[in-house]
């Protein structure tokens, strides 16, 4: 799973190659919030003609419009043509919605005759209150789907909330609960949990004292909105030398003692959950 995703408008294919070039591990074509509805066929059309350039340097992956509208088919049927690597999901509303898509894409990869699956899957799964207490259906996934994000601007939107951070920037409650059940429920599932994304462009220390505590909370990855922020985002989400000498010496202490359940490292006590996180730890530091 990538470090960052970051989004460029639909509608501006201009921004693509630049896009690209901003150093994120993939980009989301985004037909949806960030494209007004009259501009939509147009903004399919500069998508598919860009995937199917070939020009790709990073995978690209493109946002569809909600599953309870009439969009998401027509974005879906003519951005396949591209080959897109994935699909982000928005607005989410239960697992159903998930599925639907996966069917589609099903049919659609079938008709192009692109292996089952070919197309991955991100749904946004906590854009509406409903969806919040939905959670627990998103535990049972397509294959497809190789992770789970989150929004809080629309979830704010639907609340009727003035704002969905305190005034030092974090988080309230509310929102604080629906990143938690994203993190619960992706770990139920089996599949990354991707973070939100950070409003803030300018103060790249504050993007990435955020992104540590993303990935200290345990999302893998992070949603990004404008290039300034994958450099600090790069930065919170690779293991640095202490956190990849620390894992490389857990599971050499494991190995040294074969058959043991629990050895002492450094005057403290491990166990089998170290070496699972001395072992997400070095698989983050190959993302390098």
């Amino acid at each position: 799973m990538m470090r960052s995703m970051l989004f460029v408008p639909g509608d501006r294919p201009d921004r693509f190659a630049k896009a690209q070039a901003s150093g994120a591990d993939a980009i989301i074509l985004d037909l949806e919030d960030a494209v007004v509805p009259e501009r939509r066929p147009h903004a399919r059309d500069e998508i598919t003609k860009w995937l199917a350039s070939g020009d790709r340097a990073v995978p690209a992956w493109v946002r569809i419009n909600p599953v309870e509208g009439e969009e998401a088919a027509r974005d879906l049927a003519a951005v396949i043509e591209g080959r897109p690597d994935g699909i982000v999901l928005p607005k989410a509303r239960d697992g159903d919605d998930v599925r639907r898509v996966d069917h589609w894409l099903e049919i659609l990869e079938a008709r192009l005759g692109l292996e089952r699956g070919r197309v991955l899957l991100l749904p946004l799964v906590t854009e509406s209150a409903g969806a919040v207490l939905a959670a627990p259906t998103f535990t049972r996934l397509p294959a497809r789907v190789v992770g789970l994000t989150w929004g809080a601007e629309d979830l704010a939107a639907d609340l009727g909330a003035l704002a969905n951070r305190t005034p030092d920037g974090e988080f309230e409650f509310t929102y604080q609960l629906a990143r938690s059940a994203v993190l619960l429920v992706s770990a139920a599932a089996g599949v990354a949990a991707v973070d939100t994304v950070d409003t803030e462009i300018r103060d790249a220390a504050a993007i990435e004292r955020r992104a540590r505590a993303s990935r200290r909370q345990g999302f893998v990855a992070k949603l990004a909105i404008h290039p300034a922020q994958i450099g600090p985002i790069h930065a919170a989400f690779t293991p640095g030398e202490d956190e990849v000498r620390w894992a490389e010496r857990v599971l050499a202490a494991f190995r040294e003692a074969p058959g043991r359940g629990a050895v002492a490292l450094d005057g403290v006590m491990l166990d089998k959950p170290h070496v699972r996180q001395a072992e997400r730890i070095l698989a983050a530091a190959r993302r390098r």
